[in-house]
Protein backbone atom coordinates (compact mmCIF):
# COMPACT_ATOMS: atom_id res chain seq x y z
CA UNK A 1 0.00 0.00 0.00
CA UNK A 2 2.75 2.46 0.93
CA UNK A 3 4.66 1.81 -2.28
CA UNK A 4 1.64 2.27 -4.51
CA UNK A 5 0.57 5.31 -2.50
CA UNK A 6 3.97 6.93 -2.74
CA UNK A 7 4.87 6.01 -6.34
CA UNK A 8 1.59 5.26 -8.07
CA UNK A 9 0.74 2.13 -10.02
CA UNK A 10 3.08 2.71 -12.96
CA UNK A 11 5.86 4.05 -10.74
CA UNK A 12 5.92 0.87 -8.64
CA UNK A 13 7.77 -1.96 -10.34
CA UNK A 14 7.32 -5.66 -9.80
CA UNK A 15 10.86 -5.79 -8.38
CA UNK A 16 9.97 -3.02 -5.92
CA UNK A 17 7.00 -5.02 -4.69
CA UNK A 18 8.74 -8.35 -4.13
CA UNK A 19 11.68 -6.58 -2.47
CA UNK A 20 9.37 -4.70 -0.08
CA UNK A 21 7.48 -7.88 0.81
CA UNK A 22 10.56 -10.06 0.97
CA UNK A 23 9.10 -12.78 -1.23
CA UNK A 24 10.04 -14.51 -4.47
CA UNK A 25 8.40 -13.87 -7.84
CA UNK A 26 6.68 -17.26 -7.72
CA UNK A 27 5.34 -16.57 -4.22
CA UNK A 28 4.03 -13.23 -5.41
CA UNK A 29 2.07 -14.78 -8.28
CA UNK A 30 0.80 -17.60 -6.08
CA UNK A 31 -0.44 -15.11 -3.49
CA UNK A 32 -1.80 -12.27 -5.63
CA UNK A 33 -1.97 -13.42 -9.24
CA UNK A 34 -0.89 -10.10 -10.73
CA UNK A 35 0.32 -6.62 -9.94
CA UNK A 36 -3.12 -5.25 -10.79
CA UNK A 37 -4.82 -7.63 -8.35
CA UNK A 38 -2.39 -6.58 -5.62
CA UNK A 39 -3.08 -2.93 -6.39
CA UNK A 40 -6.80 -3.52 -5.88
CA UNK A 41 -6.03 -5.14 -2.52
CA UNK A 42 -3.84 -2.16 -1.62
CA UNK A 43 -6.72 0.20 -2.41
CA UNK A 44 -8.98 -1.85 -0.14
CA UNK A 45 -6.36 -1.70 2.61
CA UNK A 46 -6.08 2.06 2.20
CA UNK A 47 -9.82 2.52 2.53
CA UNK A 48 -9.95 0.38 5.69
CA UNK A 49 -6.92 1.87 7.41
CA UNK A 50 -5.81 5.25 6.14
CA UNK A 51 -9.18 6.32 4.74
CA UNK A 52 -11.20 5.53 7.86
CA UNK A 53 -10.99 9.14 9.09
CA UNK A 54 -13.07 10.33 6.13
CA UNK A 55 -16.06 8.17 6.95
CA UNK A 56 -15.65 8.73 10.71
CA UNK A 57 -15.88 12.51 10.30
CA UNK A 58 -19.10 12.25 8.29
CA UNK A 59 -20.67 9.94 10.87
CA UNK A 60 -20.00 12.23 13.85
CA UNK A 61 -23.02 12.93 16.03
CA UNK A 62 -23.01 16.67 15.42
CA UNK A 63 -24.50 19.27 13.13
CA UNK A 64 -23.63 19.02 9.45
CA UNK A 65 -21.41 22.09 9.27
CA UNK A 66 -19.30 20.88 12.19
CA UNK A 67 -19.00 17.45 10.57
CA UNK A 68 -17.65 19.05 7.38
CA UNK A 69 -15.33 21.34 9.35
CA UNK A 70 -13.92 18.27 11.08
CA UNK A 71 -13.68 16.49 7.72
CA UNK A 72 -11.63 19.32 6.22
CA UNK A 73 -9.36 19.70 9.25
CA UNK A 74 -8.89 15.94 9.49
CA UNK A 75 -7.84 15.94 5.83
CA UNK A 76 -5.24 18.62 6.56
CA UNK A 77 -3.82 16.46 9.35
CA UNK A 78 -3.99 13.13 7.52
CA UNK A 79 -2.53 14.42 4.26
CA UNK A 80 0.56 15.72 6.10
CA UNK A 81 1.36 12.86 8.47
CA UNK A 82 5.01 12.05 9.04
CA UNK A 83 4.47 8.29 9.13
CA UNK A 84 2.65 7.91 5.81
CA UNK A 85 3.11 9.18 2.25
CA UNK A 86 1.67 12.66 1.78
CA UNK A 87 -1.68 13.35 0.18
CA UNK A 88 -4.34 10.75 -0.58
CA UNK A 89 -3.85 7.46 -2.39
CA UNK A 90 -7.28 7.76 -4.04
CA UNK A 91 -7.43 11.46 -4.92
CA UNK A 92 -5.19 11.62 -7.96
CA UNK A 93 -4.43 7.97 -8.68
CA UNK A 94 -4.99 6.59 -12.18
CA UNK A 95 -6.50 9.76 -13.64
CA UNK A 96 -4.20 9.13 -16.62
CA UNK A 97 -3.27 5.62 -17.62
CA UNK A 98 -2.63 3.37 -20.57
CA UNK A 99 -5.66 1.82 -22.35
CA UNK A 100 -4.81 -1.54 -20.81
CA UNK A 101 -5.32 -0.04 -17.34
CA UNK A 102 -8.82 1.33 -17.79
CA UNK A 103 -10.07 -1.06 -15.10
CA UNK A 104 -7.79 0.65 -12.59
CA UNK A 105 -8.92 4.08 -13.75
CA UNK A 106 -12.54 3.04 -13.34
CA UNK A 107 -11.84 1.52 -9.91
CA UNK A 108 -10.31 4.74 -8.59
CA UNK A 109 -12.98 6.89 -10.21
CA UNK A 110 -15.66 4.78 -8.52
CA UNK A 111 -13.98 5.30 -5.15
CA UNK A 112 -13.92 9.07 -5.69
CA UNK A 113 -17.59 8.92 -6.66
CA UNK A 114 -18.34 6.92 -3.53
CA UNK A 115 -16.68 9.55 -1.35
CA UNK A 116 -18.75 12.29 -2.93
CA UNK A 117 -21.90 10.19 -2.48
CA UNK A 118 -21.10 9.84 1.24
CA UNK A 119 -20.85 13.63 1.52
CA UNK A 120 -24.13 14.04 -0.36
CA UNK A 121 -25.84 11.63 2.05
CA UNK A 122 -24.52 13.59 5.04
CA UNK A 123 -25.80 16.84 3.52
CA UNK A 124 -29.18 15.22 2.90
CA UNK A 125 -29.35 14.28 6.59
CA UNK A 126 -28.49 17.88 7.40
CA UNK A 127 -31.51 19.12 5.45
CA UNK A 128 -33.71 16.58 7.26
CA UNK A 129 -32.32 17.76 10.60
CA UNK A 130 -32.95 21.39 9.72
CA UNK A 131 -29.34 22.59 9.85
CA UNK A 132 -29.14 23.20 6.10
CA UNK A 133 -31.56 25.24 3.98
CA UNK A 134 -34.06 22.97 2.26
CA UNK A 135 -33.14 24.36 -1.16
CA UNK A 136 -29.42 23.55 -0.82
CA UNK A 137 -28.01 21.92 -3.96
CA UNK A 138 -26.43 19.07 -2.03
CA UNK A 139 -24.89 17.38 -5.08
CA UNK A 140 -23.10 20.59 -6.05
CA UNK A 141 -22.03 21.26 -2.45
CA UNK A 142 -20.64 17.72 -2.12
CA UNK A 143 -18.80 18.14 -5.43
CA UNK A 144 -17.36 21.43 -4.18
CA UNK A 145 -15.97 19.95 -0.96
CA UNK A 146 -14.84 16.81 -2.80
CA UNK A 147 -12.90 18.98 -5.24
CA UNK A 148 -11.32 20.87 -2.35
CA UNK A 149 -10.27 17.66 -0.64
CA UNK A 150 -8.65 16.36 -3.81
CA UNK A 151 -6.93 19.70 -4.30
CA UNK A 152 -5.64 19.61 -0.72
CA UNK A 153 -4.24 16.14 -1.40
CA UNK A 154 -2.34 17.46 -4.42
CA UNK A 155 -1.11 20.46 -2.40
CA UNK A 156 0.18 18.09 0.29
CA UNK A 157 1.92 15.94 -2.31
CA UNK A 158 3.59 19.10 -3.63
CA UNK A 159 4.89 19.91 -0.15
CA UNK A 160 2.23 22.21 1.33
CA UNK A 161 2.38 22.40 5.12
CA UNK A 162 -0.40 21.38 7.48
CA UNK A 163 -0.85 25.05 8.39
CA UNK A 164 -1.47 25.89 4.73
CA UNK A 165 -4.03 23.10 4.39
CA UNK A 166 -5.79 24.23 7.56
CA UNK A 167 -6.05 27.71 6.09
CA UNK A 168 -7.60 26.24 2.93
CA UNK A 169 -10.06 24.36 5.16
CA UNK A 170 -10.93 27.57 7.01
CA UNK A 171 -11.62 29.43 3.77
CA UNK A 172 -13.62 26.47 2.44
CA UNK A 173 -16.04 26.74 5.35
CA UNK A 174 -16.86 30.32 4.36
CA UNK A 175 -18.78 28.82 1.41
CA UNK A 176 -21.13 26.97 3.76
CA UNK A 177 -24.76 27.88 2.93
CA UNK A 178 -25.78 28.47 6.55
CA UNK A 179 -25.08 31.92 7.97
CA UNK A 180 -23.10 30.99 11.04
CA UNK A 181 -20.06 32.33 12.86
CA UNK A 182 -16.92 30.42 11.89
CA UNK A 183 -15.26 28.36 14.56
CA UNK A 184 -12.09 30.21 15.57
CA UNK A 185 -8.88 28.28 14.82
CA UNK A 186 -8.16 27.75 18.51
CA UNK A 187 -11.29 25.60 18.85
CA UNK A 188 -10.00 23.08 16.32
CA UNK A 189 -8.95 19.75 17.82
CA UNK A 190 -5.40 20.11 19.11
CA UNK A 191 -4.07 17.26 16.98
CA UNK A 192 -5.23 18.99 13.80
CA UNK A 193 -3.74 22.35 14.68
CA UNK A 194 -0.23 21.05 15.19
CA UNK A 195 2.20 21.22 12.28
CA UNK A 196 3.85 17.90 11.46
Amino acid sequence: MRLFWDRGYDGTSFDDLIAAMGISASSFYNAFGSKEALYQEAIDAYLKVAGAWFFAALQEDTDTRTAFLHLMTAAAAEFTRDDLPSGCMIAVAATQCAPAQTRLRDLLASQRTRSEAEMTDRLRRGIAAGDLPADTDIEALAAFYGSLLRGMAVQARDGASRARLLEIARIAMQAWPVTQELHPPETLPHSYAQSP
